[in-house]
């Protein structure tokens, strides 16, 4: 299958490394594809410049974000940052017209001017922003009216998603969210083929806000472990 990638941050890469294993055709979007290939320097996340990545994954395609959407067989992965997510995919509708665009995006402002900070090992806790009552996949499915939205992979590390195994067997829960449930579906068989076996469908796209505003617990649990401590939840029923 031919699937598009958006992004090339260390979230985004996981998703092109493991979608390459499985076999399928990746083809990842940038802005500017020359600029993204010149960078010699880690990103602010500290993560190597790209076209390491792309030595050691011989076969991946490097494109515009539309030209990835194009390419695409219908699948999508949203990986561009978040204040820049909505804009961006917007400039590419019409690519994006009928296909399912996955999204896992947490809606995070960073160094944020607040009365209680939350201090965490690199800073002040960020804020979400939409928070409560929206969210950052509702305003991806509103720009987007033609496209299928589905919100999942949001609770966990990028690298746990493609890899649930490394967590306790892999017996944790994985949740999706979308207008379209065929989407959904789709979404769901993109989870069972990383691994996943236990995936909870939340229905509309409103659970989103649910999804995003999990981060901070994530955070805080994190905290509890042991910062860096990967681990899953599971929704016993």
């Amino acid at each position: 299958m031919k699937i598009a990638v958006l992004g090339t941050g260390a979230g985004a890469r996981a998703h092109i490394a493991k979608l390459a294993e499985l076999g399928h055709e990746v083809h990842v979007g940038t802005r500017d594809p020359q600029a993204t290939l010149a960078r010699t320097e880690p990103d602010m996340m500290g993560t190597p410049p790209f076209k390491e990545f792309l030595a050691e994954h011989p076969g991946i395609e490097l494109h515009t974000f539309g030209d990835a959407a194009a390419a695409s067989d219908g699948l999508v992965i949203n990986g561009i940052d978040v204040h820049n997510a909505v804009a961006a995919l917007s400039t590419i509708a019409d690519r994006l017209a009928g296909r399912t665009l996955i999204d896992y995006a947490v809606p995070f402002i960073y160094n944020p001017d607040i009365e209680h900070p939350w201090p965490t090992p690199w800073g002040t806790m960020p804020v979400l922003d939409p928070c409560d009552s929206d969210s950052l996949g509702e305003q991806i499915q509103r720009a987007l009216p033609r496209t299928k939205v589905v919100k999942t992979f949001v609770t966990q590390e990028q690298a746990t998603v493609v890899d649930p195994k490394a967590i306790g067997g892999g017996d944790h829960t994985m949740f999706v969210a979308g207008e379209d449930a065929d989407a959904r579906q789709q979404a769901t068989d993109l989870l069972t083929s990383y691994g996943w076996t236990d995936i909870l469908d939340l229905g509309g796209i409103v659970a989103a806000r649910g999804m995003e505003m999990y981060a901070h617990m994530h955070s805080a649990i994190g905290f509890a472990l042991g910062f860096g401590t990967h681990f899953g939840v599971k929704v016993v029923r």
